[in-house]
């Protein structure tokens, strides 16, 4: 499964495995986004998903981290992320973002889906411009760096089209985005988290080649201010330094000869992929 580059690759059935955990993930964050209110609590959503989840026939996979025991991130605010779901109550025009993960068992082996969605609660119009605009911004880089993967590419030029695009969001908007550097992308598959990791930002060696196989978690997290942070005395919860808020993107993709497979959007990223360019090379049409 790994070859020199050290990023493990999937056999054609392998990924149609982690395309089934992950159109879960998919289904489950377009759910939330419909039953997302004022007056719900960061709990209640992670209620929500756990059922829909199970009830779908995939296990939750942030609960198997040790020493987390939810199904969600909520992050609200000035998050970033490991918001840990709780009695907070959601108000009117606040930035949330949700991160959601489960695997299927086949065969004995897990094939896990990551995801996560930055949403307003209310609706866009009930945003504020700038948290709006944020939310945007980190949206569009996802889809930049998913678009520069490739087989026979370097993995990090991910890094370097998800920078562009903050940057160019940010002279198009006035403002100078933060891009958080301390919590980056990862291989996934067998396990939610592995090799490689996957920058957020441009670094000076191109990293390893992409070959035909390879399942990645792109997800950036950009912030409205500073992009330093903390973590707060719960020891998950990562804010930023200066209360900015920051909001949170993220898709499991597969690359194959064939194209990306976004295997946590519920169309596949066809739509947003053939708006980038990219080639859209799903396994299965479902």
């Amino acid at each position: 499964m790994f070859g020199r580059s050290r990023i493990q690759t999937k056999t054609d059935d392998q990924i149609r495995a982690m395309r089934r955990a992950g159109l879960v993930v998919g289904r489950t964050l377009q759910m939330l986004s419909e039953e997302l209110r004022a007056g719900m609590t960061t709990g209640e959503l992670d209620a929500l998903a756990e059922s829909f989840i199970r009830d779908h026939g995939m296990v939750p996979n942030f609960a198997e981290v040790p020493g987390y025991h939810h199904t969600l991130c909520v992050s609200v605010g000035e998050q970033i992320v490991h918001g840990i779901p709780g009695d907070r109550m959601l108000l009117e025009g606040d930035l949330v973002s949700v991160d959601c993960g489960c695997y299927v068992l086949e065969d004995g082996t897990q094939w896990h889906g990551d995801a996560a969605r930055t949403f307003v609660v209310g609706g866009r119009e009930a945003a504020r411009p700038a948290e709006l605009a944020l939310s945007d911004a980190t949206e569009s880089s996802l889809w930049a760096g998913i678009a520069a993967l490739r087989v026979g590419g370097r993995l990090h030029e991910v890094g370097a089209a998800v920078e562009d695009s903050i940057e160019a969001s940010g002279r198009r908007d006035g403002v100078d985005y933060g891009i958080v550097e301390d919590y980056v992308g990862h291989g996934i598959g067998t396990s939610m988290h592995m090799d490689p990791q996957v920058y957020n930002y441009r670094v000076r060696d191109r990293g390893p080649t992409v070959r035909s196989g390879v399942t990645l978690a792109i997800e950036p997290m950009i912030t409205l201010g500073s992009a330093d942070n903390h973590v707060l005395d719960d020891e998950w919860t990562v804010v930023t330094d200066d209360g900015s808020a920051a909001s949170h993107w993220e898709n499991t993709v597969a690359v194959t000869d064939a194209g990306l497979w976004v295997l946590t959007e519920v169309d596949g990223g066809a739509e947003r992929l053939r708006a980038a360019g990219a080639a859209y090379g799903p396994l299965d049409q479902a």
